[in-house]
Formats: C-alpha cells, structure tokens, sequence
C-alpha cells in the first residue's frame, strides 16, 4: 500500500485549498480570537501579580507617622494603581472643601463615603477589563469551530455524492479534515474560560481588601479631630 496516498487523504493544507471563502473566514477568526485571548491572558496574569504583591502594601500605609508618608509608601508599592487611589480620595477630601457644591451639603461622612466608593469603582473597572471579553471568547469559540466543521461537512459530503459511487476513504478524509475545526475551537476556548475563572477568583479577593481598606480609611477620616474640624 502507498503510504503517500493514505497521508494526503488527511491533510490540513488540502482542506484549506479545497475550502471556500467561509471556511477562511472560520479560521480567521478563530486565530483573531486566540492571539486576543492570550494577549489578555499574559498582560491580564502580569498585572494580576502586581495587584497581589501591592496589597502587601496597605500594612505598610497604616504604619506610617502620617497620611503623606503612607500614601508615598502606597504609591511606591502600588504600580497598577488599585489601592492608592483611596487613599488619595481620602487625603483630598481632608484637604478640599465642598460646601458650594451639591456634595457639600452632604455631612462630612457622606462625603467622603461617595468619594471612597468613586474610587472603588474605578479600580474595579480596571480590574474586570477584559474579563468580558475573554468570557465571549470562551463561550462562543466552539460554536464558530462547529461552524467550521459543518460547512466542510457539508462540503466534503456534496463533493463526494457529486462523485457518483461513495467509499469511506473518500469520505473519511474530508470529514477528518473538517472536525479539527472543532479541535481548534476548543484549543481556542478552554484557556479563555480557564483564565476567566482565574482572574474573577483573583478579583474576588482583591476587592474585598480593596472594601475593607475603604472601610477602615472611612473611619479614620471620619472620626476624631478629623471629622471635628470639617463638621
């Protein structure tokens, strides 16, 4: 038996000539959907490091002699900007009044309460970017590599009844061919879905320090002389 036939019955590069211009576009679009999914996989896991080493940092603040001294230290430990930000909220809102504006009329604890939860949501914003997308990656990949697989199905199946007599080796190659596509959806979703569950677990945690730092910086700009002089 000649080998070189039987390999050429099952070839990725035959199924990419004989492939029509939605089958390309399959393709593409799944390797569109891979290179965007592992660029936010790579910078996504970087900065999800520098997020975690940081919140070692928030012992470091309350162990300072003074907020300025604190938020120096914050900064320097904080490259991604999660957790300095409250805390340059709260030195602003000790530093800055607001009683002609609507926040004004608002008690001093209000204030700083709207803006600690201001900041919240933009680190929260920063740390969910992304997410959505690789969501999407994960659960859509598949269903584009299905398509695949069903119009080279299809394909391969109308070329071969078109033929007259049908044979199996006829058949088998095409449809083989066909049903990576599927493979390759797969490949494409699974580290998507994986990193997704990741991240919303690192997420999690970070912002529940992120609440409990807020908490405590809510208390100490809101009580004693603190309070006193800005009520």
């Amino acid at each position: 038996m000649d080998t070189g036939l039987v390999e050429n019955h099952f070839s990725l590069a035959r199924y990419w000539a004989q492939g029509d211009a939605l089958s390309h576009a399959v393709a593409y679009i799944l390797l569109a959907m891979s290179l965007v999914s592992w660029y936010f996989i790579l910078s996504k896991a970087l900065m999800s490091v520098r997020v975690r080493r940081s919140s070692r940092a928030v012992d470091a603040f309350w162990a300072a002699p003074s907020i300025g001294d604190g938020l120096a230290a914050l900064a320097a430990s904080d490259p991604e900007q999660i957790y300095v930000g409250l805390a340059r909220q709260g030195e602003a809102q000790m530093a800055v009044g607001t009683k002609h504006t609507l926040a004004g009329e608002m008690g001093y604890a209000e204030q700083v309460t709207r803006v600690l939860r201001g900041a919240i949501h933009r680190s929260t914003m920063k740390l969910e970017s992304g997410l959505t997308l690789l969501a999407s990656i994960g659960a859509t990949a598949p269903f584009v590599g299905l398509l695949g697989t069903v119009w080279g199905i299809y394909h391969a199946l109308g070329a071969v009844s078109s033929g007259g007599a049908v044979q199996i080796d006829k058949v088998a190659g095409p449809v083989g061919e066909a049903l990576v596509m599927t493979g390759i959806g797969l490949m494409v979703a699974i580290p998507a879905v994986l990193a997704f569950n990741g991240f919303n677990r690192i997420n999690r945690l970070t912002l529940s320090e992120l609440d409990a730092f807020a908490y405590d910086l809510h208390a100490y700009l809101t009580t004693g002389d603190r309070a006193h002089l800005k009520g």
